[in-house]
């Protein structure tokens, strides 16, 4: 107990903690229910990175929880049920709606069927909630079937006392209608409860279709946060007003023909391009615009791919000049280099990089002035502004990106891992490198941090002009610059894959975290600076694929450090062999789940097919974790200290109690 000095050091929060719990009984309650607490098993954490608008897979891994569940129900029902029941009883806990629905297709015995499934569907319940406290479990109920689910979790039909008064209740559920309700009502809580925290390590935007159906479900999704990606901050950008940014997400969205999120998802008006890229772009060839081979592209007709290309090519030319015009603002940033039209020698159609000649695939620019080359034509400039009026007005934009805001930062730090997208920045000799935002120098910790706080100003109305106008134009900076802790590559090689043929100008030489980050005391050291203690910590990122059908793995440094970019976007699965890997850490240790490509969701309802993953274990606690051994644990471990304070102040008149 802290002494009389520290009592009243404390006191002023001591009193405000005393309107919360105004009696020594009620102190002494709340102390109790936190020990209790603290000796439950950790819940489990879900890590995923690089989704790129992959709804259905998403949805699914979220439903499954990454192959969880099905490994309950295997647990739970053994041999007690055929293989086809248990995937039965698993796609109805995923999808039940939708099983439900086919079930009565085929099912004579409904009512049978409801009295087995609702008391399956309980086990599963029970099992999954068994790591929290009734509280907390409740909480997670639907309003309509709260008491009644607390019921039946907390009653066994082999208690020969209570089996008649459970039968009762699942049988009225049945007679009066409402068994589908409670069907869907169980799933949704084991959904809730499979997952106690979900960790996004970024890009949920770009390449596949669903960016903004994802952006809808996590805006309703119990406990999250993500770690902003590369493809996340354009988005951010093109949000805030950046137009270099605006002209990127649009150009990517028309290479992987992915117009469905710009189009349906967000409503962005592309008509004035079409009819831009048409008239100035009518009689190019444009073959380098065709879109790259996704789902939406495979099924393109002649026609709407010969139009995505001109729009593609129109706003690739506008991008290249509005990144010319930042990186000629900003020299501190070093990329001048990229400001590539102005090495075009237009007449002979090459240009000149790195102090070699290089033919252009093609050479027809017909909005390019060689004299300005940067320089917008005035149908450009009206182009320019309706674009921004659509991405800076769009209600639903702007709403997701809030959401974005309000879950995410740059990094963080969780139960001893150390989370981020892509990089922290390092010198050749793996020491923390300095990198230049607004005007001063940031290393590590405190680069994450600064430009974390720096994105939030872009979207802070009444912040410094001068630094707002700054942090929006940054987000270029982010998505391309050599140093952005987001990219940290020597360039983003866009115009040379459009324009050169010779595959070396491709090249994008990685910064040297990407280099080190196989080496141990490399990864120690990151650890070090950003204050995390202990054996068992771990850097989990995502960012650069894994290619498996290479050799590669996942698991760096000894176990140190985790990459779960395996590959979610399908324009991935050729290159890595595989469709994404998830990381689980529950109560025993870390699990590494690798997932094969996902068929579709109408496939897993009709036919049961579920993702096929294989898990890796990557390490096992010495003992089960309990929440005392987590950072909720130490918060509630400082609440359980206050309470102690605030009762030794009840018993010694420092603090009076308010009658009850």
């Amino acid at each position: 107990m802290k002494k009389k000095y520290d009592i009243e050091k404390d006191l002023a929060y001591l009193e405000l903690l005393s309107q919360s719990f105004p009696t020594v009984a009620a102190a002494s309650t709340e102390i109790i229910n936190l020990q209790a607490i603290l000796n439950l098993p950790k819940g489990t954490e879900h890590f995923l990175a690089d989704i790129h608008g992959e709804y259905e897979a998403f949805q699914h891994v979220l439903r499954n929880a990454s192959g969880n569940i099905k490994r309950k129900v295997n647990d739970l029902f053994g041999n007690e049920l055929r293989e086809a029941e248990k995937q039965d009883l698993c796609t109805l806990i995923y999808y039940p709606e939708q099983k439900l629905e086919l079930i009565k297709a085929c099912e004579k015995n409904m009512n049978d069927w409801y009295h087995i499934t609702l008391h399956k569907l309980i086990r599963v319940l029970r099992d999954v909630s068994s790591k929290y406290t009734r509280s907390k479990v409740r909480k997670s109920l639907p309003k309509d079937f709260s008491y009644i689910i607390q019921e039946l979790l907390h009653e066994r039909t082999d208690d020969a006392n209570k089996s008649g008064y459970v039968s009762a209740i699942i049988d009225t559920i049945i007679n009066i209608g409402r068994a589908d309700e409670f069907v869907i009502a169980i799933a949704g809580v084991i959904h809730k409860l499979a997952i106690d925290q979900l960790h996004i390590l970024g890009d949920i935007y770009d390449r596949g279709p669903g960016a903004h159906l994802i952006m809808d479900l996590m805006e309703e999704y119990n406990s999250w946060d993500i770690q902003w990606g590369n493809h996340d901050i354009v988005w951010m950008g093109a949000c805030a007003g950046n137009d270099a940014c605006i002209c990127s997400v649009i150009r990517l969205c028309l290479r992987y023909a992915n117009l469905t999120t710009l189009e349906e998802g967000y409503g962005i008006n592309l008509v004035p391009l079409a009819t831009f890229a048409m008239e100035t772009y009518g009689n190019d060839p444009c073959e380098e615009f065709i879109p790259k081979y996704s789902a939406e592209s495979s099924n393109m007709d002649e026609k709407t791919q010969r139009l995505t290309a001109l729009m593609h090519k129109a706003i690739a030319i506008m991008l290249f000049k509005k990144e010319a015009q930042l990186y000629e603002k900003y020299p501190e940033w070093d990329m001048q280099d990229r400001m590539l039209l102005n090495h075009i020698d237009y007449k002979k159609g090459t240009i000149m990089l790195e102090g070699k000649k290089y033919k252009l695939s093609s050479n027809n620019f017909p909005t390019i002035d060689p004299k300005n080359p940067n320089q917008f034509t005035p149908d450009e400039e009206i182009l320019m502004e309706k674009l921004h009026r659509s991405f800076t007005k769009c209600e639903k934009l702007q709403r997701h990106m809030r959401t974005i805001l309000a879950h995410g930062c740059m990094y963080t730090i969780s139960n001893n891992n150390l989370l981020f997208h892509a990089s922290v920045p390092l010198n050749e000799d793996g020491t923390l490198k300095e990198v230049e935002v607004f005007g001063k120098k940031y290393k590590g910790k405190e680069l994450l941090h600064q430009t974390g706080m720096l994105i939030r100003t872009a979207f802070q109305k009444g912040a410094d002009p001068a630094e707002r106008n700054y942090a929006i134009d940054y987000f270029m900076y982010l998505w391309c610059g050599k140093d952005s802790p987001l990219f940290d590559k020597s360039k983003m090689s866009t115009f040379e894959r459009y324009f050169i043929e010779d595959k070396k100008t491709f090249h994008e030489e990685k910064g040297y975290y990407y280099k080190l980050r196989d080496n141990e005391a490399v990864c120690d050291y990151i650890l070090d600076a950003f204050g995390i203690k202990g054996k068992n910590r771990h850097i989990i990122n995502g960012h650069v694929p894994v290619h498996v059908v290479k050799g590669e793995t996942p698991i760096k440094a000894n176990g140190k450090l985790m990459v779960i970019d395996g590959g979610f976007s399908q324009a991935y699965h050729k290159e890595t062999g595989i469709a994404g890997y998830t990381l689980i850490h529950h109560s025993r240790g870390f699990q590494l789940i690798q997932h094969q490509p996902f068929t579709s969701t109408e496939e897993a309802i009709k036919n049961g097919t579920d993702i096929i993953s294989t898990t890796q274990i990557v390490e096992m606690a010495s003992h089960r974790m309990l929440v005392a051994d987590t950072d909720k644990g130490k918060e509630l471990k400082k609440q359980v200290e206050y309470l102690q304070e605030l009762l030794y102040a009840y018993r010694r008149g420092i603090i009076k109690e308010v009658a009850q």
